[in-house]
Formats: C-alpha cells, sequence, structure tokens
C-alpha cells in the first residue's frame, strides 16, 4: 500500500473515530440532561406529596433557579413576569412613576432625589420629605422597593401622598400626577475652560447614542477644540449604542467589536454605519473600576483605534455579551451568549467564572496570564482584566470618617436644614458652606450620636485575637496598644483632619436641593483631579500625540 493510501486511511479512521466520538458525546450530554431534568421532576413532586408542611410553589422554584444560575456568572439571570418592568426600565431607561429616588432611615422612606423637571419636583416634593402614607395606605414598615412598585403606575394616574416635612409641624398633602419616566442617559454636557466640550454618560440604553449626539452638536456650535468623554461609574448597557457613538469619530465601515459564542450563527462583526461628525478633533476618555461592558467597549475601541487617550483607573473587565430569551408565562432570562473582541482582537473579561479559587469565588485573571496585542498604530495594549488607561490617575477617595457621615445620613440631612433656612444660593461652581457654617456642622454631629468603626479597627482586632492564640499577644502588648490608641476613632479629631473632603461632600449634597444631578457635577468637576490631568494632556498637543504613538 502506497504511503498516500495508508495516509487517506488513516485519516479515514480518525474521521470515523471522531464522528463517532462526537455522536457520543451528544447522546451522553442529552441522557445527562434528560436524567437530571427527571430527577428534578420527581424529587419537587415528592416534597409537594409529603413534606410535612405546605410548598410555595413559585418562591421554591425560582430560589432554585436563582441558586442554579448564581453558579455560572453574575449576568445571567431569572425575570420574571412581576419584573418585566425592571427589564424595560433596564434597556430603555423608561418607566411610568413620580420620577425620584427614595430612601430608607429608621424605618422610614424618605424623598432622596426629586429629578429635575419630573413630576414629583414639578409637585413640589423635597429631598429629605418622609413619605407617611400613599393613596390611604400607611408606608410606615415598607422597604424602598415595596414603595417604589407603589410609586409606579400607569401614565396620567394621580397618586396621593402623605408627608412629614423637616421643619414643617404638620404632614403635608401633595399629589403627584404619574408620568412616562425616561431617564437621560447624557447627566451633563457644557463647556469648560480653554473651550473643552465635555459629556458625562451614565449608561448606555435603548437612545443614549441620539442624546449623546444632540450633546456633540451643540458642542460642536459652541466650537470646542477637544472632546472630554466621562465614562466614571458607566455600567454599560446596550453594544449598539455604543457602535454607533464610536461612529461619531472614525471612518464608516470601522470595525468596532465582534462577539463570538457557542453558537456560530450569532456571532456577529460591528461595524460603524454613518460617516462621523468629529473625525479629528483631540478626545480624551475618563475611565474607573466602574466603567463596564458598553462603556468599555467604547474607550476600548477608540484606544484600539489611537482615537482618543483613555484618563483614569483600569476599567471593570467585563468582556461578557447577555441575551434576553423569552420564557413561559411572560418570564425572561438573561443569559451569558459570547464574549466580545475589540479591534485588536482582545478580550478584557477580567474573572473566569468557569474556574473557582479554594474559597469558592471565580478566578481573576492574572497579569502575568493576560496577552499583548497592537493597536492601529502598533501601540502595545494588553487583554484581560479591563481597560488599562494610557494615562493612570490614582483615585484619592479613602474610607474614612467622611463614608460614614454620607453613609448614616447625617450630611444628607445637615443638608436638609441648611435648604430649610436659605432660599437660594451661589452657582454650584462658586458655592461653598463657610467655616462657621462647618462648625455648626461638628456641632450637628455630635448631637446626632454618630459613632463608627474602621475597618483597620476591625483587622487589628482579629490580628490582636490570632497573636493571642499563637502565643504573641504579650510580647507584642505595647505595639498593640499603641496602634489601638492611633486607630480608635477620635470624631472631632477625624471632622478636622478630613475637613476638606467632608466640606466637599456637603456642598455636593446641598448644591443638589437647588440645582439637582446637573449641579452636583458641576460643583464637583471643580474638584476632579482625572479631569484635570486630561485637560493637562489635551492642552499639551506633544503629549498627547506621545500618548497615540503618533
Amino acid at each position: 500500500m502506497s504511503i498516500l493510501k495508508k495516509l487517506s486511511l488513516v485519516m479515514l479512521l480518525m474521521a470515523l473515530a471522531t464522528t463517532g466520538a462526537w455522536s457520543e458525546n451528544t447522546s451522553d450530554k442529552h441522557f445527562a440532561l434528560s436524567k437530571n431534568l427527571d430527577i428534578f421532576n420527581s424529587l419537587f413532586r415528592d416534597l409537594d406529596a409529603f413534606y410535612v408542611d405546605t410548598i410555595n410553589y413559585q418562591k421554591t422554584i425560582t430560589s432554585g433557579i436563582n441558586d442554579m444560575l448564581a453558579g455560572l456568572d453574575p449576568y445571567t439571570v431569572y425575570i420574571p413576569e412581576d419584573q418585566t418592568d425592571f427589564l424595560k426600565q433596564m434597556t430603555t431607561g423608561e418607566y411610568a412613576g413620580v420620577g425620584a429616588e427614595i430612601g430608607q432611615q429608621n424605618g422610614r422612606v424618605f424623598i432622596n432625589d426629586p429629578f429635575e423637571g419630573k413630576p414629583a419636583q414639578k409637585a413640589g416634593l423635597k429631598a429629605g420629605d418622609v413619605l407617611l402614607d400613599l393613596d390611604g395606605i400607611s408606608l410606615k414598615g415598607k422597604t424602598t422597593e415595596q414603595v417604589s412598585n407603589l410609586l409606579k403606575g400607569q401614565p396620567q394616574t394621580m397618586v396621593t401622598l402623605k408627608i412629614q416635612r423637616p421643619g414643617v409641624e404638620k404632614p403635608l398633602t401633595i399629589k403627584v400626577m404619574r408620568e412616562k419616566i425616561t431617564i437621560n442617559p447624557v447627566v451633563y454636557y457644557g463647556v469648560l475652560k480653554n473651550n473643552v466640550g465635555y459629556i458625562m454618560l451614565s449608561e448606555f440604553t435603548e437612545n443614549a447614542s441620539d442624546e449623546m449626539q444632540q450633546a456633540i452638536l451643540n458642542l460642536k456650535e459652541h466650537h470646542v477644540k477637544a472632546l472630554i468623554i466621562d465614562l466614571r461609574n458607566n455600567g454599560g448597557g446596550i453594544i449598539d449604542e455604543a457602535v454607533k457613538m464610536v461612529g461619531f469619530f472614525v471612518p464608516k465601515g470601522t470595525e468596532v467589536v465582534s462577539t463570538r459564542g457557542k453558537v456560530k450563527a450569532w456571532d456577529k462583526t460591528y461595524r460603524t454605519q454613518s460617516e462621523p461628525i468629529l473625525p479629528d478633533m483631540p478626545m480624551a476618555i475618563l475611565v474607573d473600576d466602574n466603567t463596564a461592558s458598553a462603556a468599555e467597549i467604547l474607550s476600548g475601541s477608540l484606544q484600539d483605534l489611537d482615537r482618543a487617550v483613555i484618563v483614569g483607573t483600569r476599567t471593570f473587565g467585563k468582556g461578557l455579551v447577555q441575551s434576553i430569551r423569552p420564557l413561559p408565562y411572560n418570564g425572561h432570562l438573561k443569559v451569558t451568549i459570547a464574549k466580545y473582541y475589540i479591534p485588536s482582537g482582545r478580550c478584557i473579561q477580567a474573572i473566569n467564572y468557569a474556574e473557582h479559587n479554594a474559597d469558592g469565588s471565580p478566578v481573576r485573571v492574572p497579569d502575568s496570564l493576560t496577552h499583548v496585542f497592537k493597536t492601529a498604530d502598533g501601540r502595545l495594549v494588553r487583554d484581560g482584566g479591563g481597560i488599562r488607561p494610557d494615562v493612570f490617575v490614582k483615585d484619592s477617595a479613602q474610607l474614612n470618617i467622611t463614608y460614614y457621615l454620607y453613609n448614616q445620613n447625617i450630611i444628607f440631612d445637615f443638608a436638609t436644614q441648611y435648604a430649610l433656612k436659605h432660599k437660594s444660593i451661589s452657582e454650584p461652581e462658586q458655592f461653598s458652606i463657610t467655616d462657621s457654617d462647618y462648625d455648626a456642622f461638628k456641632q450637628y454631629v455630635k448631637a446626632q450620636n454618630f459613632h463608627y468603626t474602621l475597618q483597620s479597627e476591625t483587622l487589628l482586632k482579629k490580628l490582636m485575637a490570632t497573636a493571642k492564640i499563637e502565643g504573641y499577644g504579650d510580647l507584642a502588648a505595647t505595639d498593640f496598644k499603641s496602634l489601638q490608641t492611633l486607630l480608635t476613632p477620635n470624631i472631632d479629631k477625624d471632622l478636622n483632619l478630613f475637613k476638606k473632603d467632608i466640606k466637599n461632600m456637603i456642598n455636593a449634597e446641598i448644591v443638589k436641593r437647588y440645582y439637582y444631578q446637573k449641579g452636583v457635577v458641576r460643583y464637583s468637576l471643580q474638584h476632579d483631579k482625572t479631569l484635570d490631568k486630561a485637560m493637562d494632556v489635551i492642552d499639551n498637543n506633544a503629549e498627547y500625540n506621545k500618548l497615540l504613538g503618533k
């Protein structure tokens, strides 16, 4: 037999073996699926027949589904029929209600932030108003989720609220007409110093690209010389919206992202479909560790295409794509179907949910196992672990007394009291409480029985206990005592030590009472190190071009 015939025979035998193995594997897979469904069905029937107490079918099955999906990844979730409104709000940014963010403290639900121009604000509801009852239904003991559901309803229906307003002795009754609420993903845009345009984008819901386009066109009319897009704390959303936005800045037909998954028919390459609006204008994108998904597609593709400088901290690293699948009885499954790859070919997924550490947590891809890719102009970039910024700016946020003052609503309540005494304040860019106001705040804090425990103090106590078990307690007693003295919270000391951070938080909360979310952004931009660095980079042609490898 010739070598060619032998080779052909070997290849044929290999093909037959592979086909047989594939058939066997498919058969095994179907058997395993059928077997386990039969087990589950029989188990639940026996539970229903023999368990001593009555079983809540929906609660038990839903709990089982949720536990099953939790073992896959955080993004694959079951959405039952009663959460359809949440699904719509998540994808479109729309819902029908009064347009206000609510919070809870000491068993009371209160208005945290009435959205500017929405029914709650137009009806006169203010931040700090405590909700007592709704259409005659007492809200005492109800959660924010329960109250939120009651506030929602059909557009053009009236809801009657009884509220307790701080500083007002008797409860007030306010009627609010529900409306279709659309949350604009462009939180704020404007012209900063040196004629630089700025856009803050919060999410990628339906029509987000239309809102972004309007902002860009408006800034273009003001003849801005550069553009900064702020994607910090942007958790992403719809891929198509990110692709459309990339198209505002690069040539038509440019590849932005591709998706690859188990079902090859769903693999897709996304390209820009329109001519760019700003093909050459210098750009910077602000990112942080909460920048994820579609926000990473926008920032990562513009980095890969050498179209913008990325400034901030490493992004979250979500390179997974979800699809909404309909289920019987009006339920839905949001399921991870693919991974996405940006123009350089890299996937920036940071966590491998298929593998787990000894403690059960999913494995994070270490930097040592990431791979090098090249941008359009040859710059080196890496996959895994999110988008690494071209200019790293360390996040200055600290878990100090400011966090606890904010988390316990001390700052919120002080701002409420301040707003009761001041009918107006100066523009956000110029506003700041005085030193006298801050002294009043310190007295207010002491009157609220405020207390907090530092994380470092908690860890020190654990270390002391461990050292005692291991026989080192007495040897390190003096050092432990010194550390304990340093780490035990001292409210007076910390109120002075972190005065700058606390004042900024108070100022922002007060500004929100008069100028709403846009005002908070305007105030915060005056104290933003990441923005300042982006402005410096854009203002320096040589540095900007060097960062982009020009």
